[in-house]
């Protein structure tokens, strides 16, 4: 498939990225990523190997675009982003539950006390 990545045509096919990406260890993925073979690629690193360009050189949507249409599966940054972890102290509340509430204790009725001034000449 033909296809134009900052500037420059290239004719890419399916089998041909793959072979390339082949003996590449994925680095870790912070934006847009693609899956090939069952690994999971940023877009940037994977532009750079199959471009032979400087990753500053092409945007990510240059390369989904071309990657999509190749029928890679593609994610955006939205969806590459994981949920945020629970600290500690959420982990265990979460755990624990909430507690049931309690019965207010039953206090015995007090005296009344003598109103001021009573009593006293």
């Amino acid at each position: 498939m033909r296809c134009v990545i900052a500037r420059f045509p290239f004719d890419l096919f399916k089998n041909e990225v793959e072979d390339s990406m082949k003996g590449i260890k994925p680095e870790p993925v912070t934006g847009d990523a693609v899956v090939i073979s069952r690994r999971v690629y940023p877009v940037k690193q994977v532009g750079e190997v199959i471009t032979r360009q400087d990753r500053r050189d092409f945007s990510s949507a240059e390369v989904t675009r071309a990657l999509t249409r190749l029928g890679f599966t593609c994610r955006t940054a939205q969806a590459a982003v994981p949920a945020p972890a629970l600290t500690p102290l959420e982990t265990a509340s979460a755990l624990l539950g909430t507690p049931e509430p309690r019965p207010e204790p039953v206090l015995p009725a007090a005296e009344p006390l003598p109103a001021p001034g009573a009593g006293q000449m």
